[in-house]
């Protein structure tokens, strides 16, 4: 009998979302971290959310995972970004408190039942057949499991690089190991460099906030977590503020280029596309005169403010003489200076869209081990990997999400399907069905799912349904309600809105909130009742943008007609005649799920998908297989 039926290797947010996950659901779980201190770092940005982020996190809540929770708990600004654009790209993001959100991780997990926390260094994945059986730690001792969870973010192999002045370490040069990517490779798994990065901690006190713009958070009860019942007033956010970069800044990095890791040969794998650092930026965008840089407090127990948008790995003096040419920092004292981190990761393609290897049984990956960049991506491959691990152990189908379900199935497919040669960052404009996946919707599309893992409680499940029977019983009032024209404060409103007097004598309201500028709560008002606003507008979306998710939904269907062709990894592409040589490669060498993946391999065209198609429906390849 092994000694643990999961264990989690690493305590980052991928790793507390699988092990607690794995906990809950009723599995002997282990999680294994360098430092239960560091449970819950925040290493780059204290921050939660953002475009695309935001709805993950919501995603993760609708599922029953802890960082929607912690987050709502710890912030010091709440702000929905896109506010005044389409309900597609609207997320939150929440301004953290670094120590108090790694304080309330720790909290969590070590008072978790079935979850032991311990510290060690894991070394060595033992298998045999292929199949996981345990771990060996850097003390020699070996800890068998069931069920090994890799969440080691940018710990393996990891060095800390300013200049030429190269380190092994991981984050803040934490220890870090050659050995365990180097067992990973010995059993079969590909393994490539990545690079990430931090810009320079600032000490608050010293920054000259009179020169920078005030960056408000937005008031109201905004939130993450539909658990969350309070967060903290709009009164008593703490601000952030924004400033630029100069000619002179430019100057300074563009004489001094040669001395970054990144220029002068040091750094060897690839960086961030979607967050450069700022000798990157200026190299790829010539011709802007500046750049934006976002200031961002990272505790109330800390006077330091962190200086998104300005990672570097340029010289310590040079860091000193770029960051005092910046407006509001010319007496600015650096508190920590900026550093680049290189790291091994796996090729996300030897990984079934369930996280479990494809080459070793049992062994589940997520987070920044997979390639991917960002707390929130880590968190949500942690839930899913954590349950799926679970249903491993419980001989169930594994819980996958497609594209028109989840930001998290959009991130695994694309992994999986794709890969990535360099940190994959999630953005809006990675989803096609983005109006379908959206802030206000993501307990309607995954509690069911939630609940059905166990993750979600009856209660909690409960309260979703009296919610959904709220929304239907306020459109079906609407509905019924003939606002009268001719009555004066109906009249009124309409005119403030910018509409002329109308010669029929009522609307009813469901046709009145069609009409831009028109919101339900303000229509409840003309009738002097009060309504939820969460659920007004809630209503206000699925009334005004009902055609478009209407046809959005056709196209999703459309998809879901590919997604339900079965290949499976063990499919035979030799008993498929007249695929092209380019695609047959492709195929053999990602081995799709579906058909909807394989449209989505480069190389891979229409015509060999027709070819699959017919050999499907006429029974070669093995084609009616599960796809896990």
């Amino acid at each position: 009998m092994s000694d643990f039926d999961i264990i989690v290797i690493g305590g980052g947010h991928a790793g507390i979302e699988a092990a607690l996950a794995g906990a809950r659901l009723g599995k002997k779980t282990m999680l294994l971290t360098l430092s239960i201190s560091n449970i819950g770092k925040m290493p780059c940005n204290p921050s939660v959310g953002g475009p695309a982020k935001g709805i993950v996190v919501r995603e993760i809540d609708a599922l029953g995972g802890q960082m929607p929770i912690t987050a709502d708990a710890t912030a010091l600004q709440f702000k929905m970004l896109n506010s005044a654009k389409g309900p597609g790209v609207r997320a939150l993001r929440v301004q953290s408190d670094k120590i108090e959100y790694m304080k309330m991780m720790q909290e969590v997990c070590l008072h978790q039942p079935n979850l032991t926390v311990k510290e060690g260094m894991a070394v060595e994945l033992k298998t045999e057949n292929d199949t996981v059986k345990g771990i060996t730690l850097k003390d020699g001792s070996f800890i068998s499991c069931e069920i090994v969870i890799l969440t080691t973010g940018t710990y393996m192999a990891g060095v800390n690089m300013i200049s030429d002045e190269v380190k092994p370490g991981g984050p803040d040069l934490e220890e870090t190991t050659e050995n365990l990517s180097a067992s990973l490779r010995s059993c079969g798994l590909k393994t490539f460099r990545l690079k990430t990065g931090t810009p320079p901690r600032v000490l608050t006190s010293s920054i000259d906030f009179s020169k920078t713009s005030l960056e408000p958070g937005t008031e109201g009860f905004i939130h993450f977590s539909e658990t969350t019942e309070h967060i903290r007033p709009f009164a008593m956010q703490v601000p952030c503020y924004m400033t630029h970069t100069t000619a002179e800044t430019h100057e300074i990095i563009m004489s001094n280029l040669h001395k970054s890791s990144m220029y002068s040969g040091v750094v060897k794998g690839v960086g961030p596309r979607y967050c450069p650092s700022i000798e990157d930026k200026l190299v790829r965008f010539k011709d802007k005169p500046r750049h934006l840089l976002f200031l961002e407090p990272e505790s109330l127990q800390m006077d330091t403010t962190y200086v998104q948008g300005f990672s570097t790995s340029l010289p310590r003096d040079v860091q000193e003489r770029m960051t005092h040419t910046l407006p509001g920092f010319e007496h600015c004292i650096i508190k920590k200076y900026a550093y680049a981190i290189e790291y091994d990761a796996i090729d996300p393609i030897q990984m079934k869209p369930s996280l479990e290897s494809k080459i070793i049984k049992n062994l589940f990956t997520a987070g920044q081990v997979n390639g991917t960049s960002g707390y929130e991506e880590a968190a949500g491959q942690g839930i899913l990997a954590g349950i799926n691990a679970v249903r491993k152990l419980q001989d169930k189908e594994p819980l996958v999400f497609k594209r028109d379900e989840a930001y998290i199935g959009v991130l695994i497919d694309d992994l999986t399907t794709k890969g990535t040669e360099e940190p994959y960052r999630l953005l809006t404009s990675r989803a096609e069905f983005r109006l379908l996946l959206r802030h206000d919707n993501a307990e309607e599309r995954l509690i069911e799912k939630g609940y059905e893992t166990g993750l979600i409680s009856p209660e909690r499940y409960e309260k979703y349904l009296r919610k959904m029977d709220s929304l239907s019983a306020m459109k079906e009032e609407l509905k019924s309600t003939i606002f009268r024209l001719d009555d004066p404060v109906v009249n009124a409103y309409l005119s403030e809105k910018g509409y002329a007097k109308e010669e029929h004598q009522g609307v009813n309201g469901l046709d009145l909130l069609k009409r831009p500028g028109i919101i339900s709560q303000e229509l409840y008002a003309c009738l002097g009742k009060d309504v939820d606003e969460e659920l007004a507008d809630k209503c206000d979306i699925d009334v005004k943008y009902e055609g478009y998710i209407a046809k959005a939904r056709r196209e999703a269907d459309k998809l879901k007609a590919m997604e339900d062709q079965i290949l499976g990894m063990d499919f035979n592409y030799d008993e498929v005649d007249n695929l092209s040589l380019e695609g047959r490669q492709k195929l053999e060498k990602f081995r799709p799920a579906t058909m909807g993946q394989a449209s989505r391999i480069s190389g891979v065209n229409p015509a060999d998908l027709a070819v699959l198609a017919i050999a499907i429906k006429q029974g070669k390849g093995r084609g009616g297989i599960n796809a896990d």
